[in-house]
């Protein structure tokens, strides 16, 4: 019994009453299997409507590969209603993983040199569809034949098929080179289009095409004039901007050109300003228009005059209802804010407007154009700006707003108590979103202005006073209070207002921190020494401090339990002791706390290990990060290096203790490390004075692509004679067009002067894809060790 074959409108009727999933996939299993029976009976007349309805099956989503070697014999067929479902069942079922595409070169070959203009456009449909680059090179010359075919609908389709070719295949761009020229001077807008398509293909991949088509910038200019003043027509108008997709095309051809290049940039900045002044931008297409010409006016040599338009003309999108077109504004003015920061602080207060926006993406790219606009002269009212953004602005959106603030406020303080209440109101907003560092910078901070101890205990007691959830600003707090306690009780400061604190108060404050929920086992910490502290700075009787360290000996956390049991230690046996030992940290310069002290530890190393001749000691795992995992050092030089013998006259300047004039090193050059796709690694070396051991590798990352850069993490390792501690970076997001980079700091200590080796592993996500590099750094100059 013969099953009448159903045709392609009763196949898509019969799939769209299934009810289920269940009833589709049946339909379509029984179809399938009669696709496959009329195949294998090799009905030529049938063979077109079932590969029609197999590939309906496929855009649903089924498999039907069983149809590609079907495809291949309707294209040989001579009939014109066999190859156009052929070709489209080759376009959509083959590519080129499959071996089975290279069997269609010499159909598509015969077809092109048929002059049939519907078989020759299918053919060139297909070949710029799924050609491989062995099809490209097979068929090259025939493409370029029919390139200046006297019919415009054939020339259009290999057009577009010798750019598929070239992005295929670079080297091929020799063959079409002399076709461009020529079809400069088509009137068809379509042949033009994508001839420029072309060209531009051709100059990104080919720098001696890119030097021959400079030659033609005149003539594009001459085109693009046309275009800009040419009445309204029917057939190219939109919105009453005369074809802008072929104006926006020029324009990114000319950015082309013009890069890097004085003389074409000469030739197109008049017509540059003729295009930015005379669009309409009371529509999207002319608004399409006049951003592109501002991207070219960026990229190229232009004039100073033209580049403030281009600015203007950004400002005055700001200013547009259009989300879109507020968004590609902020993205052009923070890659101009580099070059042209003068010219773009002019649009300061509507970049601020626009930190209001509800839109993520708008107030996160304000955000960085707002960062990047702080200077000397505007640090105080654009962190105002900031602080109150800081207040109402997304969670997502507040670790970067108080990273900000804080290296503004770094950079370019204009005062130390302005620096202070900075950092403050920036922990009492949003402390638990601040960098790892900021603790340790505001005590630094506050430790060095020492004609502002008193405000700043005072400032501090009360915002811990009115909130300790904020667990960065309660660990300032207490340390502040521990170190300057006597000066919170004598309410000496006269800056703020009078505060009267009694003992009981101070301690009781300590107290609720240690007991809260919500204080972290360092928090704790700062809380016991600040108490620890206060013992030798209260007039009254110890007891009360005594019992409260005491509680904390059987504590679970282990370094609390120790600190306490150390603590309780010093009262019983060395109380004679206790105000010496916990007398006021000295005073520090600002920056270099840090670095001395890792000086000195590097120095006691380096003499303990000419003292011992043996191998270095294994770094306290508290203090230094070990990634042994990453990089294993098995050579046998790098475990046990051999002592360095001091000289005589290094040996008597230890034993006198006498300083030694040694002349100032010699500045270490940088190294660039990584770069993928704008994205850039770039190591800073230094050697800081009187500790040859210790080495300070700066780590800079920046984005120089259209994609911002986020999560991103270094992790680094040394071999094991080594010592590295890595510093927390400043963020985790580098910002697209050159924002604000990623640095982090590495201390290396290397007491034997072994030849230094770095591994390092980068994960990030970029541009929609997550990245991960691991490589080896085995090129670092010769100063970083010796």
């Amino acid at each position: 019994m013969v099953v009448p074959l159903l045709k392609l409108q009763d196949l898509i009727e019969e799939i769209r009453r299934a009810k289920t999933q269940a009833q589709e996939r049946e339909v379509i299993q029984k179809e399938c299997a009669h696709i496959r029976a009329s195949f294998r009976d090799g009905d030529p007349l049938q063979r077109h409507r079932q590969l029609a309805k197999l590939l309906y099956v496929h855009m649903l989503g089924y498999p039907a590969h069983f149809g590609q070697m079907e495809c291949l014999k309707l294209i040989a067929s001579p009939r014109f209603t066999d190859k156009r479902v052929g070709y489209l069942g080759a376009m959509l079922l083959l590519d080129e993983r499959h071996d089975a595409h290279l069997l269609i070169t010499n159909s598509i070959k015969n077809d092109l040199s048929q002059g049939i203009q519907p078989v020759q456009g299918l053919a060139l449909c297909t070949l710029s569809t799924m050609g491989s680059a062995e099809m490209c090179r097979d068929l090259a010359t025939e493409v370029e034949k029919l390139l200046l075919q006297p019919s415009p609908y054939v020339r259009k389709k290999a057009i577009l098929t010798a750019v598929h070719m070239i992005r295929k295949v670079p080297e091929l761009s020799d063959i079409f080179l002399p076709p461009c020229a020529k079809l400069l001077h088509e009137r068809h807008h379509g042949i033009l289009l994508g001839t420029i398509t072309l060209i531009m293909e051709l100059c990104e991949r080919s720098p001696a095409a890119l030097r021959h088509f400079r030659k033609v910038v005149p003539q594009l200019v001459q085109i693009l004039r046309m275009l800009v003043t040419t009445g309204y027509s029917t057939e190219h108008s939109i919105s009453g901007v005369s074809d802008p997709f072929l104006q926006v095309q020029i324009l990114r051809l000319l950015r082309i050109l013009g890069r890097n290049h004085e003389e074409s940039s000469e030739t197109m900045n008049d017509l540059l300003a003729q295009v930015a002044t005379n669009t309409d931008t009371s529509r999207n297409a002319g608004n399409a228009v006049l951003f592109e010409t501002v991207l070219t006016i960026m990229d190229i040599r232009s004039a100073a005059g033209l580049r403030v338009l281009a600015v203007n003309i950004l400002g005055r999108f700001l200013l547009n209802s259009d989300k879109n077109i507020r968004y590609v504004a902020l993205t052009s003015l923070l890659r101009l804010v580099q070059s042209d920061h003068s010219v773009v602080q002019r649009h300061r207060p509507t970049v601020v407007e626009c930190l209001r926006e509800t839109d993520a993406s708008l107030s996160r790219r304000a955000l960085e154009l707002s960062l990047a606009l702080v200077n000397s002269s505007n640090v105080r009212a654009m962190t105002q700006e900031l602080q109150a953004f800081l207040e109402s602005c997304p969670l997502d959106l507040r670790a970067d707003c108080a990273s900000g603030i804080l290296l503004a406020a770094e950079r370019l303080a204009p005062t130390k108590r302005w620096h202070i209440d900075t950092i403050l109101h920036v922990l009492i907003t949003a402390g638990a979103h601040v960098r790892d560092d900021a603790v340790a910078n505001l005590t630094q901070l506050i430790g060095g202005a020492q004609e502002l101890h008193a405000y700043s205990v005072c400032r501090l007691y009360s915002a811990l006073a009115e909130d300790i959830s904020q667990q960065p600003l309660v660990q300032v707090a207490a340390w502040c209070i521990g170190e300057y306690g006597d000066l919170l009780l004598e309410g000496s400061c006269e800056e703020v207002e009078p505060l009267q604190v009694e003992e009981e108060e101070v301690l009781a404050l300590l107290e609720k921190v240690l007991q809260s929920q919500m204080s972290l086992p360092a928090t704790r910490g700062y809380a016991l020494t600040a108490l620890m502290k206060l013992s030798t700075r209260l007039r009254g009787d110890n007891n009360r401090i005594r019992q409260v360290v005491s509680i904390y000996g059987s504590c679970l956390d282990v370094e609390l339990q120790q600190r306490a049991v150390e603590y309780n230690t010093l009262f019983r046996k060395y109380d004679h002791m206790r105000a010496a030992i916990l007398e006021k940290m000295p005073l520090v310069e600002r920056g270099g706390p840090q670095v001395d002290e890792e000086a000195k530890e590097s120095k006691e190393a380096v003499q303990v290990s000419k003292a011992a001749a043996s191998v270095p000691t294994e770094p306290q795992a508290s203090k230094l990060l070990d990634l042994l995992d990453l990089l294993d050092d098995t050579s046998e030089d790098a475990q046990h290096p051999p002592p360095l013998d001091p000289s005589p006259g290094g040996t008597l300047v230890h034993l006198l203790d006498l300083p030694c004039a040694l002349p100032p090193p010699a500045p270490i050059p940088n190294l660039k490390v990584f770069e993928r796709e704008g994205v850039q690694l770039n190591l800073s070396f230094t050697r800081p004075p009187g500790s040859p051991a210790l080495l300070l590798v700066t780590v800079t990352t920046t984005n120089s692509s259209e994609g911002d850069v986020t999560h991103f993490i270094c992790q680094a390792a040394v071999p094991k004679s080594f010592q590295l501690q890595l510093q927390a970076p400043s963020g985790n997001t580098v910002p697209a067009w050159g924002g604000l980079p990623i640095t982090q700091l590495f201390r290396i200590l290397n007491p034997n002067k072994a030849p230094l080796r770095l591994k390092l592993r980068l994960t990030y996500n970029h541009l929609g894809q997550s990245v991960q590099e691991i490589f080896e750094v085995n090129n670092l100059p010769v100063e970083t060790w010796q």
